[in-house]
């Protein structure tokens, strides 16, 4: 635990509440805009994160506000993980060093050592967060590594456009396509999303039910859901691979999302995963989207930047994040 450092009198520090939605909006898109000339953050997106299960907003979260009622600083401490702490940070550019971020990020590492007090002793704990590259969050990149964070890895936003159709999907041998119909009980397709991750990097096991509901809400709270957009990839009555997309992606109409891509582990190999996309890329082409896209963590252990590159997606952003070991100990996530 850390001193906190002082603030300007002409600052306030509070929990951030559901009231403070717009005001905190307005902040992230001024930031993006800063960064990369384009804004992101959605009422409909942020209200869904602020809402999800089992969430103490009061306790996770920080504004800054001045005297005079502007919004220049915001913090979020994810902590629903326990041995891997997620620390979101959005700081006005005009206030970059007036002292808001370096007390912010004390503010959640305080907390994440406060948290760290909940998990067995002899188990790892690391505080991450993501910058948008360091050659665009230059400040921000800044503050972390000055923190004692470290860079240990890259994720990337892929793209490509819909401009033409798009190839006839080849099947495996015995694998044949579902489209999900909207009412069935999705816990199969959660506990397949749930295997197919273990693969993942910083993959942290949790009780099924406590993240069928988080993934539940996602799916009913965020952006629009259309059933017809959740491919399925059968062996039999066995679902071997999911691919789960949204028709828009942070409120562009034109752009499709690939939100989930998964095979179990025992079908991989087979092409299952590249028919899933071109019949997910495909539907999305026929309901007019001019671009898809996906995240994809760049050195995914089971060569998922590869297969997007070989279906035709290009990285349009990449994504750097910073870890910083709280506790020594057991590593119990994927790495």
């Amino acid at each position: 635990m850390t001193t906190l450092p002082v603030l300007n009198a002409n600052y306030v520090v509070r929990p951030c509440t559901l009231d403070d939605l717009e005001a905190v909006m307005t902040l992230m898109n001024i930031c993006e805009m800063a960064a990369t000339g384009q804004t992101e953050s959605t009422h409909e997106g942020i209200l869904s994160h602020w809402q999800r299960p089992n969430f103490d907003q009061a306790k996770s979260q920080r504004v800054v506000i001045t005297t005079d009622g502007k919004f220049v600083g915001w913090v979020e401490l994810e902590s629903s993980k326990k041995i891997v702490l997620q620390m979101g940070m959005y700081v006005h550019p005009d206030y970059e060093t007036e002292g808001i971020g370096e007390y912010l990020y004390a503010w959640a590492e305080n907390l994440a050592y406060e948290l760290s007090s909940e998990v067995p002793t002899e188990t790892r704990i690391v505080m991450r967060s993501y910058t948008r590259a360091q050659n665009i969050d230059v400040w921000y990149s800044a503050l972390l590594r000055a923190a004692g964070m470290q860079l240990i890895r890259h994720s990337w936003r892929m793209e490509m456009a819909l401009d033409r159709p798009q190839p006839i999907p080849q099947w495996a041998e015995g694998i044949t396509l579902k489209i999900y119909d909207g009412v069935s009980d999705k816990r199969p397709i959660c506990a397949v999303r749930r295997t197919a991750f273990q693969d993942q990097f910083g993959y942290v096991d949790r009780p099924f039910e406590e993240e069928y509901a988080r993934w539940l809400h996602h799916w009913e709270h965020e952006g629009i859901f259309l059933p017809e957009l959740w491919f399925l990839a059968m062996d039999g009555e066995t679902i071997a691979g999911i691919c789960l997309c949204r028709p828009n992606h942070n409120g562009d109409e034109d752009h499709g999302w690939v939100a989930t891509l998964g095979v179990l582990r025992e079908y991989r190999r087979r092409g299952i995963a590249e028919a899933l996309l071109h019949t997910a890329f495909d539907a999305l082409y026929k309901m007019g989207k001019k671009q898809v896209g996906l995240g994809v963590d760049a050195s995914s252990l089971t060569g998922a930047a590869t297969l997007y590159k070989r279906v035709g997606m290009h990285v349009d952003k990449q994504f750097d994040l910073y870890e910083k070991e709280l506790r020594a100990g057991i590593d119990l996530t994927k790495h």
